[in-house]
């Protein structure tokens, strides 16, 4: 029997396993290799599988730097023609993904999957490290490289590398030196979209995220999620030499330098140099005055509360 899709086109590859249909033999074959696992290509540069060519080709853009799609609008360049319409939606406003529950709109349909998670507390992606949860499996992807350490994307400018494709693009604007979300206030610019949202709350003074247990409110999320772990216990990092934990990764990264030696940051005065960039500060007022400053003031407000 030839299969129908709702659309009226003609799908009669059906797929053994999970009775979805195809309308080219090929599509099938690509598709049972989500079942089976199997990832014929390779990439020849850092050995990375794919179930897909096309996976395959678009991956090796990242090591070659080619962004062949290009926006007729702003000439901004992908690496992927499916990056470049969702970026278009941007120029055009539109938000094909909608929320059945509360109608609120995406441009992607990972956002609206992610979104959803929300109203039904699904998160079935679990690490299998720590056990975190996640809405969509992109993120549990980018979550496992904290525990396994790798970091695929790497600057072709400096060779620092990055655990994702957007940590990668905001680095390297370091380098260009761009700034294009650009705040309407105030006319501040920034490297990231984010960064100029969260950047538009100072003005706004709206802090969406709120703590259930407290209800503190902040600005990010991510300062969310690092304050209830004050309430929680939780102490998710850990190092892998001592095996003491800590509730924030910067934490965690200046700790192992206690054991690599590593001090990263130096006085540009007198080239001493500091595991903390907070300990560089500190210490750099010793040069400019400011801690004798504070010192005598701190004095001179405990002479005035002194009895006599």
């Amino acid at each position: 029997m030839r299969l129908k899709c709702s659309r009226g086109g003609e799908r009669p590859y059906c797929c053994g396993v999970c009775s979805k249909t195809f309308n080219k033999n090929s599509n099938l074959i690509a598709h049972k290799r989500l079942h089976s696992g199997e990832r014929p290509f390779c990439c020849d540069v850092c050995s990375k599988t794919f179930n897909q060519n096309s996976n395959l080709i678009a991956h090796k853009r990242l090591h070659s730097g080619e962004r062949p799609f290009c926006c007729d609008v702003c000439s901004k360049t992908f690496n992927q023609n499916s990056n470049l319409i969702v970026h278009k939606r941007l120029h055009s406003g539109e938000r094909p993904y909608c929320c059945d529950v509360c109608s609120k709109t995406f441009t992607t349909k990972s956002a609206l999957i992610k979104h959803k998670g929300f109203h039904s507390g699904e998160r079935p992606f679990c690490c299998d490290v720590c056990s975190k949860t996640f809405t969509i499996k992109s993120d549990l992807i980018r979550h496992k490289r904290l525990h396994s350490c790798e970091r695929p994307f790497c600057c072709d400018v400096c060779s620092k590398t990055f655990t994702t494709n957007s940590n990668l693009l905001r680095h390297k604007r370091l380098h260009s030196g761009e700034h294009p979300y650009c705040c309407d206030v105030c006319s501040k610019t920034f490297t990231i979209k984010s960064d100029l949202i969260r950047h538009k709350r100072l003005h706004s003074g709206e802090r969406p995220h709120c703590c259930d247990v407290c209800s503190k409110t902040f600005t990010k999320k991510s300062d969310l999620i690092r304050h209830k772990r004050l309430h929680s216990g939780e102490r998710p990092f850990c190092c892998d030499v001592c095996s003491k934990t800590f509730n924030e990764n910067s934490s965690l990264i200046a700790h192992k330098r206690l054991h690599s030696g590593e001090r990263p940051y130096c006085c540009d005065v007198c080239s001493k140099t500091f595991t903390t960039n907070g300990a560089l500060i500190k210490h750099k007022r010793l040069h400019s005055g400011e801690v004798h400053i504070t010192v005598m003031c701190a004095v001179r407000r405990s002479l005035t509360t002194v009895p006599f």
